[in-house]
């Protein structure tokens, strides 16, 4: 998730283009595919199949946002499968399927990637694949999950994104802007009501599902699976209910079923945030410049939520000066965003403490205001997961009291809302689907191996999940990358060679290039 609201966008994407570009492990495209589909000989994805009342039809590839190189020469097609389980013969919806060559032909079984969220599409997160070197050995399969951008039908609601960008001139936690918060949510729940779309049927249950019959209907006999942020909650659930057929399983960003909710990301938002002012401190020309950093930010946190400040800035691609309102509670999500940008976090900090908040409203505003944020991320699976896996096992209270451990100073308004999920309580109630049964939220038990990667800096997941999740993974691997941030691969090229390593040694991966990792080096004003 990458964990946040549809409402709350972040300030670099979660997985940003310049970061998943650079330095990466570029790998050919144009090698003969390494893993047979159901007729012998016959490249995967190039053999229509079927798996109980869904089928996989060969065809053009997804169509994308954004060109995506690692697609030419991609084997493509759709799959179709009730909208619905429990009405087989009901409603139909086709889930857009790429698969990306293996480099070499040295193994045979596949690797399949789930996208995180919720509501983020696997088609479009190809590049980031093929650029850290997942194909170097094996096929990459990617799969809209159900209602995400390649998929059909598309639940996406442009008027949550366009709200998002209104939205800054408002004050963050403030009930009026709750209430319109809730409005927006209604209007895209209507709209996709009124297209006939069943709601119900957008979940984490329906599209583990979905991956166990792409397995059948493409002839896979064994596979891999590397999911990232809300991805991990997807994967983690899919290798408890469809354990048959799964070779390893890589998690990144990890989000546990059991555990996820409004009230985790409290917690995850002090680790990251402890994870960069550590760092910080023990850097001495940043120690120097920016001493107590921690301590600075949490009483800007209070002053701000008790006397917001408005300002003006510019935005690349905007025609007009934007208005920006900073209180309390934009500080709190721009901050877990921006550990992305760890290396000028204290500089922003140490600016808007001494008047200047232009390089914090500048980001905030860019992240709404980008195009990247309109029209991406499908609202629908998102609250569908939201409104009938986690709040209806969390109450507001819980959500002020993980707040209140996490942080004891912040005042209520902004423990209220949890970072990347605002008013959710609320949005949900006017979602309205059915709770999820309780078994959705059970621990995953097994011994398939499992490299269980988190990031030190992550503020949207927190490393400690990763150790959670792998207490009842008895053939687990668990990694944190220090001075990332979350999903270690989108950034890190250590954490690219090591899941590259984990896949072709899920026993042994070969982890020794986090010896040599350094911190960033923080900016330093004059």
């Amino acid at each position: 998730m990458s964990i946040r609201s549809p409402h709350d966008r972040r300030v670099p994407r979660r997985l940003p283009a310049t970061l998943a570009a650079a330095g990466l492990l570029v790998a050919g495209l144009a090698a003969t595919p390494a893993q047979a589909g159901n007729d012998a000989g016959a490249p995967l994805g190039t053999v229509a199949g079927t798996a109980g009342h869904a089928r996989f039809v060969p065809g053009p590839c997804p169509r994308t946002a954004d060109p995506i190189p690692a697609l030419e020469g991609a084997y493509c097609g759709r799959l179709i499968v009730p909208e619905n389980r429990s009405r087989p013969h009901g409603r139909k919806i086709s889930l857009g399927v790429a698969i990306v060559h293996a480099a070499t032909r040295r193994a045979a079984d596949p690797i399949v990637w789930f996208a995180g969220g919720p509501g983020d599409d696997a088609v479009s997160e190809a590049q980031l694949a093929i650029d850290g070197g997942l194909n170097r050995d094996r096929d990459v399969i990617f799969m809209s999950q159900r209602g995400t951008y390649s998929a059909d039908p598309v639940l996406t609601c442009p008027n949550i994104d366009r709200f998002n960008a209104r939205a800054l001139g408002l004050v963050y936690n403030a009930p009026s802007t709750g209430r319109l918060h809730v409005q927006a949510t209604r209007a895209c729940r209507d709209q996709l009501a009124r297209r006939g779309v069943d709601l119900r049927a957008y979940n984490t249950s329906e599209s583990a599902a979905d991956y166990a019959d792409l397995r059948v209907a493409l002839g896979i006999k064994r596979w891999n699976v590397f999911g990232i942020s809300y991805g991990t909650d997807l994967a983690l659930t899919y290798m408890r209910k469809y354990p048959q057929g799964i070779r390893s399983v890589g998690i990144d960003g990890v989000l546990p079923p059991s555990l996820a909710g409004a009230s985790l990301t409290w917690s995850a938002a002090r680790q990251g945030f402890d994870g960069l002012f550590r760092a910080c401190r023990q850097q001495p020309s940043c120690n120097r410049r920016y001493p107590n950093l921690s301590s600075t930010f949490e009483r800007l946190v209070r002053r701000l939520e008790a006397r917001p400040i408005t300002t003006t800035v510019t935005v690349p691609d905007h025609p007009r000066p934007v208005k920006v309102v900073l209180d309390g509670g934009v500080l709190v999500n721009w901050a877990t965003s921006a550990t992305h940008l760890a290396a000028g976090v204290p500089r922003s900090i140490d600016e808007l403490a001494h008047g200047n908040p232009q390089r914090i409203a500048q980001q905030w505003a860019g992240g709404k205001l980008s195009p990247q944020a309109i029209g991406r991320l499908a609202h629908g699976l998102a609250y569908g997961v939201f409104c009938s896996e986690w709040t209806p096992f969390e109450t507001q209270a819980d959500v002020i009291r993980a707040g209140r451990r996490a942080f004891p100073s912040f005042p209520r308004s902004v423990l209220a809302n949890a970072p990347q999920l605002p008013f959710l309580h609320a949005d949900c109630r006017a979602w309205d689907v059915p709770p999820a049964p309780r078994s959705i939220r059970k621990v995953t038990r097994s011994s398939i191996p499992t490299l269980v990667m988190s990031a030190g800096f992550d503020a949207q997941t927190g490393a400690s999940n990763g150790a959670y999740a792998a207490r009842t993974l008895s053939r687990s691997t668990v990694v944190t990358v220090p001075y990332v941030a979350h999903v270690a691969f989108a950034e890190s090229p250590c954490a690219r060679a090591i899941t590259v390593s984990f896949f072709n040694s899920p026993n042994a991966p070969n982890r020794s290039c986090l010896a040599g990792l350094q911190p960033p080096r923080f900016e330093i004003a004059p």
